[in-house]
């Protein structure tokens, strides 16, 4: 058996948003927005996690946190036995605010186990899908986590699947944060079982219509984001977030729910309009809200694997 004594690697993983309006657990897209992590294996049995950034006091700091169980859930998927682990986790990515962040957790962790065990067991793109989805639930945040650009993902009975495609250099994302959270267990209650025949007619042709907008034609990204699938039940929980994303679509903003929420996303046609919406919403809103104005990423979790160091 290979030791892994002494490996560490260090891994990137972008924010993510996944829906975008119509494409209901579908849809995602990278953002760059990073958490960064290294891995190094120790000789001491259990893992130690140090946090900075976003999270820090407050995610767990041993073996339940979601990053090493994410490695250990990689590690035992290839038979192979967890060393004891050394975490540093520099995090930016918001927690509970619909920008991916327990997707990233998951990806950050599979990333690191698939650099751990280089040479060792090979883990292909559709392996790294399929281990982060179990752990995720749904493929539309960590498909785009892992490979950047806009994702399309969906299950077969032989395991998650995606197609990646690259997003029309027009298109610019801005992100408004509210200081509020939003638990996706929460959001996901809120759906019912099943929607009206017309208002599932409709979502097909406003999400089939958003990859011609995202890749081809931003001018169509306003009629391409409309949903009448999700956002409308989830309304209710998360008033603010519903009101300005009417007031910003009245203005001709293509404003949607970042993912369960509460923060918004709008897709922008270009850079001047994102000014415009981050503008409006500071003067149309009580309380306050972080303007996020990023790029699309699109390479997705990178991992790098350090020489082991000479005992």
């Amino acid at each position: 058996m290979v030791s892994l004594a002494g490996r560490s690697v260090t891994v990137r993983v972008p924010a993510t948003t996944a829906n975008l309006g119509p494409g209901f657990d579908t849809l995602g897209l990278a953002l760059a927005l990073y958490d960064e992590l290294t891995v190094t294996v120790r000789d001491e049995p259990g893992a130690t996690v140090d946090v900075s950034g976003i999270g820090a006091g407050e995610v767990p700091t041993d073996e339940t946190n979601l990053v090493v169980r994410a490695i250990a859930h990689a590690f035992a998927a290839y038979d192979q036995q967890l060393p004891g682990l050394d975490l540093v986790a520099k995090n930016v990515i918001p927690h509970g605010r619909g920008l991916g962040s327990s997707g990233a957790a998951i990806v950050s962790g599979i990333m690191a186990a698939k650099g751990l065990l280089e040479g060792i067991v090979e883990i292909d793109a559709l392996g790294l899908l399929a281990l982060a989805t179990e752990m995720e639930g749904h493929p539309d945040n960590v498909a785009p986590c892992l490979f950047g650009g806009l994702t399309i993902a969906w299950v077969t009975p032989d395991g998650p699947q995606f197609k990646k495609l690259i997003v029309h250099r027009g298109v610019s994302p801005l992100v408004l944060v509210p200081q509020a959270t939003m638990s996706t267990e929460l959001a996901r209650s809120l759906q019912p079982e099943s929607v009206p025949h017309a208002d599932a007619i409709f979502n097909v042709s406003r999400s089939t219509l958003l990859i011609a907008a995202l890749i081809q034609s931003p001018e169509l990204l306003l009629a391409a984001t409309e949903d009448r699938l999700h956002q409308n039940y989830r309304a209710e929980a998360m008033p603010d977030t519903s009101r300005l994303i009417g007031l910003l679509r009245e203005q001709g903003f293509p404003a949607v729910v970042s993912g369960a929420g509460p923060s918004i996303l709008v897709l922008c046609s270009d850079p001047a309009q994102r000014l415009a919406a981050a503008e409006l919403v500071a003067a149309e809103s009580d309380t306050p809200w972080q303007s996020l104005i990023l790029a699309v990423d699109f390479k997705g979790a990178t991992v790098v694997t350090h020489p082991v160091e000479a005992a």
